[in-house]
Order: structure tokens, then C-alpha cells, then sequence
């Protein structure tokens, strides 16, 4: 069921003979009647013998064809040949667009995570052996300690983050805690994620802790370590390069 013209396939039409004058533009009929072509690009026009370039020489508008320049008495149309109409392809059947077909870089990653949940679609690292220490019985960070930034595909996506480093504290049996920020958010507990108890004076202790977040943004996000003690001096990468490593995940 159509609204107007039915589209004709391969309606190849040589439309009505047209006498020039001194214009533009002329009445397309065929039988009489008055013709719309789709598209310029699907007529074939012949001007005193040669073949007219689509849009360069003439346009097509409604039932007219209009030249580029006006035509006088002399010329002649030696035809007007419609190569059927525009028609819409519809849906491609199973197996049948060939890579041929797909215009280079109109695949996205948000397009290839779509339907495939749970598939890795970038990993970044960052490393850091720089000592940092705080007394503070709040989280705090050194500039830059083991920071990383990811920017998600895609707002369902998750981001999967991992942790490794060494913790320290030179007193001895003190509680010493590390988590993972998401800019201003601490994505552990209040105690954060990891939380070493020093049994020994100056012990170095190594720990390894992560976490899947579901930060709903496609901005760029900034994953980074804080830390803090119950008492004395914690230090952070005391005698160990830590590394943070953040996976973005396919929701």
C-alpha cells in the first residue's frame, strides 16, 4: 500500500519530445501526462548530440527539467530517458552485506559492545614507585599516586579496577588502609578496600584489591588510590613500584 505513485523497478520510460525556447526550464510528460522523475541521477538527457552531466547541466524539480543555462529555439533534446525509480532497498537478507559494503570507520565500539555483555573493550595501566606517607586518620592521596583515567565507550558499561602496592606503617601493630576513588567517591567502604594490621615495626606488606564500578558516564573518569592509618606513619610505595590497572567492560 503506497501514498501517491507506486514505485516502478527497472521502469526504463522515454518520456514526451520537448521543444526548446529561449528558457530554462521545461514540462517532463509521458503520454501527455505530466512525469516526476526520482532524481536527477536517473535520467538520461541528450543535448545536440551529447549526454548531459546530473545536476552539473540539469536539475530536476517536480515535473521540470532545469538547465544550467537557458536554451534557445536552435537546440535540440534529442531525448529524456528515466532509468526506472529510487527505490528502498529494505532490510538485507541473512549473510549478504560483504565488508565491501561498510564504509570504513562506521563501526563503533559502543556498536561492537552492543549484544556482547562482558567483553573487554579497552584496558589501561599506570605505574608509580614514588614513597608517599601520611599520618592521616582520613583517605588521602600524594598528587598523581597511582591514578589512571578511562573514558567509557558507553553509560551502561562498567569499569573494572585493580589495585597493587605495598602499605607500611613504622609503628608497630597499627592498622593501615588503602581503597580506590572515582574522582571525589570512595568506592569501598569507610574502611576502604584493603586494610593491612602491621604486627611488626617498619614490616612491608603487599596487597592486591579491586572493584567493578558502574560509573553510568561516557565522560572521562579518574580511578585512583588513597590511603590512610589509625596511628603513626603509613607509607605508600615504600620499597615496591604499585600499578593500577582499570578494564572497561561491555554492559
Amino acid at each position: 500500500m503506497y501514498i501517491g505513485r507506486q514505485p516502478l523497478i527497472g521502469n526504463f520510460l522515454k518520456l514526451d519530445a520537448i521543444t526548446t525556447s529561449a528558457t530554462t526550464t521545461f514540462n517532463l510528460t509521458n503520454g501527455g501526462v505530466a512525469y516526476y522523475p526520482q532524481s536527477a541521477n536517473n535520467c538520461l538527457v541528450s543535448l545536440n548530440g551529447i549526454l548531459q552531466a546530473p545536476t552539473d547541466s540539469y536539475t530536476i524539480s517536480g515535473s521540470t527539467i532545469i538547465f544550467s543555462s537557458a536554451l534557445t529555439t536552435s537546440d535540440v533534446i534529442d531525448f529524456i530517458i528515466v532509468l526506472g525509480d529510487v527505490l528502498n532497498i529494505g532490510t538485507p537478507s541473512d549473510n549478504t552485506v560483504t565488508a565491501a559494503k561498510i564504509v570504513n570507520g562506521a563501526i563503533t565500539s559502543a556498536k561492537l559492545a552492543s549484544g556482547v555483555g562482558g567483553k573487554v573493550l579497552q584496558v589501561i595501566t599506570a605505574t608509580d614507585d614514588t614513597e608517599r606517607t601520611t599520618t592521616s586518620t582520613s583517605f588521602v592521596t600524594g598528587s598523581n599516586t597511582l591514578s589512571i583515567s578511562i573514558t567509557p565507550s558507553s553509560a551502561s558499561n562498567k569499569v573494572f579496577v585493580i589495585a597493587n602496592h605495598d602499605l607500611n606503617n613504622a609503628t608497630n601493630r597499627v592498622n593501615t588502609f588503602a581503597t580506590i576513588y572515582r574522582g571525589s567517591t570512595n568506592l569501598g567502604n569507610s574502611n576502604g578496600l584493603s586494610a593491612i594490621h602491621i604486627v611488626d615495626t617498619d614490616n612491608k606488606v603487599h596487597t592486591s584489591y579491586s572493584y567493578l564500578d558502574s560509573p553510568s558516564s561516557t565522560s572521562a573518569l579518574t580511578y585512583q588510590v588513597y590511603f590512610k592509618c589509625s596511628s603513626g606513619t603509613a607509607s605508600l610505595n615504600k620499597s615496591a613500584r604499585g600499578v593500577i590497572t582499570a578494564f572497561e567492560i561491555a554492559g
